[in-house]
């Protein structure tokens, strides 16, 4: 086994999701390629005094489940997995596809009953993260679909994944805990403001965070992480943005994504590529067309667009938003089975102002 697998698994178990004796874990895995890091996962679990469990999904599940299955057997909350959802302490999350656009062509109706399916977890995980009685972390196991994704070679992808895992260090660890102690000063600086405006080339877009809380993403929500993020009030988003990167959403591809708001709701969504995909999911219910999320990437060491947007939203300089379910430690209260991540590059002719100070400016903070 690559011994950066073995030092993955201990930053997760020890750092991350911080398991203590007794603590019900379970890892995840979105396909049997994510056994090697589940293995490792387990062994260090053990030894922290915890109880692992694992749960693996099958090779091409979605797949089959579109192919076969009725709009009523899609959108059914799998009920083992929503018995871990609602006991585990600990829930760790490995995206670890053998294939990412499989299910691109199928009707959106059924794709918009699987992601009601998954919707029903995320709601029950979101909740419960909010009241601080689940600590979930989500990660990627190197697969040659990512490394495909990203035009790397699967030995290329592996060590970008571990690099910006920061598992070269000889002290990972130290290095998300000055992360974390950075990300928390401008967190402060946010709490308690009210207004943002973010204005650029490919953005204009105000929003009220009066009462909303900032979150320091690092390392233990995500790993890897570089992030924070809020959920903007969700009647006062007003603006346009142009996505400047490809939109990836449950195996599909949307490009050249253009959405405005008025009074929080998203009136006109366009697309160069795949526009039908993005309303589609856009009016999976009525809380898709608002933002739950609001962040900024602060990850100096993923510069690039790969497709996995455990990533590419973490890309230092760069904003994104999702539509969709809030956080509710944040104190947003957007409900919706969407929770659908968009990047802006905002690290050239691009600025924030909150509360007319400039906090922001072509990638760098100011305060």
């Amino acid at each position: 086994m690559d011994n950066r697998i073995q030092k993955m698994a201990q930053v997760l178990i020890n750092y991350s999701t911080k398991v203590k004796p007794g603590d019900l874990v379970v890892f995840r895995g979105t396909s049997p390629a994510a056994q090697p890091l589940m293995q490792a996962l387990t062994e260090e679990t053990l030894k922290a005094g915890g109880h692992p469990f694992s749960y693996i999904h099958l090779s091409d599940e979605d797949v089959i489940m579109l192919r076969n299955g009725s709009e009523q057997q899609l959108e059914a909350i799998n009920p083992m997995l929503k018995l871990m959802y609602e006991t585990a302490n600990v829930i760790i999350r490995i995206e670890a596809d053998e294939s990412t656009h499989a299910t691109s062509a199928f009707s959106m109706d059924k794709a918009k009953a699987r992601q009601r399916a998954r919707g029903g977890l995320i709601n029950i995980q979101m909740v419960r993260e909010a009241n601080l009685t689940l600590r979930r972390c989500t990660t990627l196991f190197p697969t040659r679909a990512y490394a495909q994704d990203a035009d790397m070679s699967l030995y290329e992808y592996e060590d970008f994944v571990y690099g910006a895992c920061m598992l070269q260090l000889d002290d990972p660890v130290q290095y998300w805990l000055d992360l974390a102690k950075e990300q928390q000063h401008l967190v402060d600086y946010l709490n308690g403001k009210k207004y943002m405006h973010v204005h650029g080339d490919n953005i204009d877009l105000t929003m009220s965070i009066d009462g909303r809380t900032f979150v320091s993403a690092d390392g233990t929500f995500n790993f890897p992480d570089g992030e924070f993020f809020t959920g903007p009030v969700e009647n006062s988003v007003n603006g346009w943005v142009r996505f400047t990167f490809p939109l990836v959403y449950q195996g599909s591809m949307v490009r050249g994504a253009e959405l405005v708001f008025k009074d929080g709701l998203i009136t006109e969504a366009r697309a160069e590529h795949n526009a039908a995909f993005l309303n589609a999911m856009l009016d999976t219910d009525a809380g898709a067309r608002r933002l739950g999320e609001f962040a900024i990437g602060t990850n100096k060491f993923i510069d690039r667009f790969t497709g996995q947007i455990l990533f590419d939203e973490k890309i230092g300089g760069t904003v994104h938003m999702a539509v969709g379910e809030s956080y509710a430690i944040t104190g947003g209260v957007n409900k919706s089975a969407v929770h659908w991540d968009m990047i802006c590059d905002t690290r050239t002719n691009t600025e924030i102002v909150v509360d007319g100070e400039k906090f922001f400016e072509n990638g760098k903070f100011l305060v």
